[in-house]
């Protein structure tokens, strides 16, 4: 009986950064495929295009704040959504350096710690602290980028966000690792380059391109069990 309750349930996303740009638009997408959605935003003075979502969709669509570069208010999170389920939890936090032209060795020590703490560390601190909100034939999701790839790397370039993604798809691979005998998907998403206030103007994709194709890559994914490293058309990425 209890599993015929969960079956007619209406599935529900988790999506960690969902204020604007990729977020935003996969909360827009999974709506129209016919999931609940929660999205995290951080305390702004006003509202953002989620709270507007929020609003078409009152009964749909919820919002939370957390800023997950700090522990504590991944920790309130946490508490705030003990009594919930989510069938994906699907983390899109990601930044650059203010000048993604510098190589490693001419990055200031603040903004390389700024970089990895954002886009390494704190994901995978959501992953650990949230996980369990997540059912064994869930999946845990990651934005990463086909930058964080070391093989694919032959053009260098915005290297410290490069490390960094690299840096989360292996703290990634090692959470897996953990979880290798349980049934769970996980997945390190590339969306492509796309014009957001992160990718800039000259990306090749327009949000609509990628997003769509995002959020098919997921729903795919649900019930095939371990890690793997996919951009938005389902192709693998070389780590």
């Amino acid at each position: 009986m209890a599993h015929a309750t969960y079956a007619a349930r209406t599935p529900t996303i988790l999506i960690i950064g969902a204020s604007r740009g990729l977020g935003y638009a996969m909360a827009a997408e999974f709506l129209t495929k016919g999931w609940n959605v929660i999205g995290t935003v951080r305390a702004t003075n006003g509202p953002t295009l989620l709270h507007a979502l929020a609003d078409a969709y009152p009964r749909r669509v919820e919002v939370e704040t957390v800023d997950i570069t700090r522990p504590d208010e991944i920790d309130s999170l946490r508490t705030r959504l003990s009594n919930r389920i989510f069938d994906i939890l699907f983390v899109n936090a990601g930044t650059t350096n203010p000048d993604p032209t510098q190589t490693i060795g001419e990055v200031s020590t603040a903004d390389f710690v700024d970089l990895m703490i954002t886009n390494a560390l704190s994901p995978m601190r959501v992953v650990e602290r949230l996980s369990d909100l997540v059912p064994a034939d869930g999946l845990i999701g990651v934005m990463s980028s086909g930058q964080g790839s070391i093989a694919d790397n032959e053009s260098g370039q915005r290297e410290v966000y490069r490390g960094s993604k690299a840096a989360l798809n292996q703290f990634m691979r090692s959470f897996a690792a953990r979880q290798a005998r349980t049934q769970r998907a996980m997945l390190l998403m590339a969306p492509g380059w796309v014009r957001t206030d992160l990718g800039g103007p000259e990306g090749r994709l327009s949000i609509e391109e990628s997003v769509p194709g995002i959020v098919e890559v997921l729903l795919a994914k649900q019930g095939r069990p371990g890690l793997e490293f996919l951009d938005y058309r389902g192709r693998t990425v070389r780590w």
